[in-house]
């Protein structure tokens, strides 16, 4: 038995999220139903983290176990035969081998986990900022017509980085065990009408990304101070803070992984618009 990492990207406006469902529409729907294709049998995949319906991803990872013997390129090609064109693997990487890293050497088959060996966790959320929408960018951007301010933004977002409990930013719905997430780093971009915000964390709750991009919009635009993020997340209130914006614009970018695991990671910037 081995287990095999995937590297994979989709883009989840066709589909209701990630997480296996009844109705079969998922990500993990597709991509489970090509690997049986290829593989001849029924196999289960465990992913770094679930998106929600509509979200995409650049650079989200799965892995799953297997008694067969594969080229990881014959991985790559035989399941995206079977995948549609919105959900492709980028590649695959066999984890039963002993590797080396510096002068020690680790079985990554005894302790790789997609979701619990993540070190952290990168989303981009895009946002189209412009007084008339884009057609083009339906379902790939968020979009506001208010013009926003970046500085007042940039200031807003301060005093999240560290580790906080941050129940103001957290879905009715989450199923973590503990609001306390280490927000790591905020970059927020502007490029002509399009916004890049950057969000690295130990992990995310439950639509916590599109909590605070929705909160940023009010501190950007006027309508709270920028204080208002600090005072949400020392309330811990989620009833006061901006409403979840929506999930067009939301990518997951990247999962960090220790690099004695020697996955041949990423780090794409295929955006719209960049």
């Amino acid at each position: 038995m081995k287990r095999i990492a995937l590297g994979v990207q989709y883009n989840g406006a066709d589909w209701q999220g990630y997480q296996v469902q009844p109705h079969g529409c998922t990500v993990q729907d597709k991509l489970e139903q090509a690997i049986e294709k290829f593989a001849c049998v029924p196999i289960g995949t465990t992913c770094a983290g679930r998106t929600d319906a509509g979200v995409h991803a650049l650079g989200q990872v799965v892995h799953f176990d297997t008694e067969l013997q594969r080229e990881m390129h014959a991985w790559v090609r035989g399941i995206n035969a079977f995948l549609p064109d919105s959900i492709g693997v980028r590649w695959a990487k066999e984890l039963h081998e002993v590797v080396a890293y510096g002068e020690a050497e680790f079985d990554p088959a005894a302790d790789f986990h997609a979701r619990f060996s993540a070190r952290s966790r990168t989303y981009h959320y895009l946002l189209y900022n412009n007084a008339v929408r884009a057609p083009l960018l339906a379902g790939r951007a968020g979009f506001t017509h208010r013009p926003l301010d970046i500085e007042r933004m940039r200031a807003a977002v301060v005093p999240l980085i560290g580790t906080h409990d941050f129940s103001a930013f957290r879905a009715a719905g989450c199923q973590a065990k503990t609001p306390v997430k280490d927000m790591q780093e905020i970059t927020i971009e502007r490029h002509g009408d399009m916004i890049l915000f950057t969000l690295r964390a130990s992990a995310f709750l439950h639509h916590m990304v599109r909590n605070l991009v929705g909160a940023l919009v009010y501190v950007g635009q006027g309508r709270e101070d920028v204080s208002w993020l600090g005072e949400l997340l020392a309330g811990r209130d989620r009833t006061v803070a901006a409403p979840t914006f929506m999930p067009d614009g939301l990518y997951l970018a990247d999962i960090e992984y220790d690099a004695k695991w020697g996955l041949p990671q990423e780090t794409p910037r295929i955006l719209p618009a960049f």
